[in-house]
Order: C-alpha cells, then sequence, then structure tokens
C-alpha cells in the first residue's frame, strides 16, 4: 500500500474515525443551513447516523432510535433517510451484501473512499488514496464525464483472517 493510502481499520461494518483524511461533515449544521425543518424525531435519527461508529441499515437505526424516543416508527426512518438522501448529505452503500440485500448509510466525506470487505469475518474497511483520486480523473478525461460521485466496493479476504486460514 502506498504511503498516500488511508485506511480505517474498524470492523464488522464499522467506519473510519480519528483521521482527518476523511471527514464527516455535521448534518445538522446542513440541515439548519439548508433551512429543513428539525423535529424531535429528525434530530434523534440523525444524531445517530452522525455518531455511528459503524455503517447502519435501517432496521439498526430504528432500533437505535426507538431506545431514545419508542414513538419513531419505520415510515420516520425512511423518509428522514430519504431526506438526507435528497439533499446529497448520505450515500447509500451495498457493502458487498454481507448480510444479505441491506443497505447501509453513512455520512458524506470530504472525499471519496473505497469500501474493502472481509468475506470471512465481515470487517469493512475505509480506503482513500491519491490513486483513487487520479483514477477517477482518468476516467472522466477519457469519457469526457464530469464525475459527481464515484463508489467502490472491493471483497476479499482481511489480513486477520488469511492468517487463520
Amino acid at each position: 500500500m502506498s504511503g498516500s493510502a488511508y485506511l480505517a481499520t474498524q470492523s464488522q461494518l464499522g467506519r473510519s474515525e480519528g483521521s482527518g483524511d476523511i471527514t464527516r461533515r455535521s448534518l445538522m449544521d446542513e440541515l439548519v443551513v439548508r433551512g429543513v425543518r428539525i423535529t424531535s424525531q429528525r434530530r434523534i435519527l440523525v444524531g445517530i447516523i452522525q455518531d455511528s461508529p459503524r455503517h447502519l441499515d435501517a432496521a439498526k437505526l430504528l432500533e437505535l432510535a426507538q431506545k431514545k424516543d419508542p414513538e419513531i416508527d419505520r415510515a420516520t426512518v425512511y423518509r428522514t433517510i430519504s431526506l438526507l438522501k435528497k439533499q446529497g448529505l448520505i450515500d447509500e452503500l451495498d457493502l458487498m451484501h454481507l448480510e444479505g440485500e441491506k443497505h447501509y448509510y453513512e455520512v458524506k466525506t470530504n472525499r471519496d473512499h473505497c469500501h474493502i470487505a472481509c468475506f470471512q469475518c465481515g470487517a469493512i474497511l475505509e480506503y482513500a488514496s491519491a490513486s483513487f483520486d487520479r483514477l477517477k480523473m482518468e476516467i472522466a478525461k477519457e469519457s469526457g464525464f464530469q464525475i459527481r460521485a464515484a463508489r467502490l466496493e472491493l471483497g476479499g479476504f482481511c489480513k486477520r483472517c488469511r492468517k487463520v486460514a
């Protein structure tokens, strides 16, 4: 791996934390600036998405939200997810379908990154590098597209699982 790459190592659908290379914007600040109405239930859901140390699916988001407000229902979760997606504030991920057909959500980051999934233990690594940025520029130049979003998921076996095998 090149010295300019960033690799997050939290596992089990976890996500990066602590590095300045990949940062996440404040969802609440963005919603306020955009004039979006913030209900108490929306505030809870947005806070959970923002602060979660892992990628969340809708069911897990609902479970966590109901611990804070039992009145939050599935429809409110999906409306909030839809709003955040339409506002361009979160990304929807498949994460190699490690847990079936679930979709996961994460706050948009300051730079595009890849998700690398371990088929054995389910670890998810977030990876950003200058090589990925150059690849996007090359694709844009050769295709004539103005690239506005990039998603890349890779699957295989992590270092820990390769040692066990």
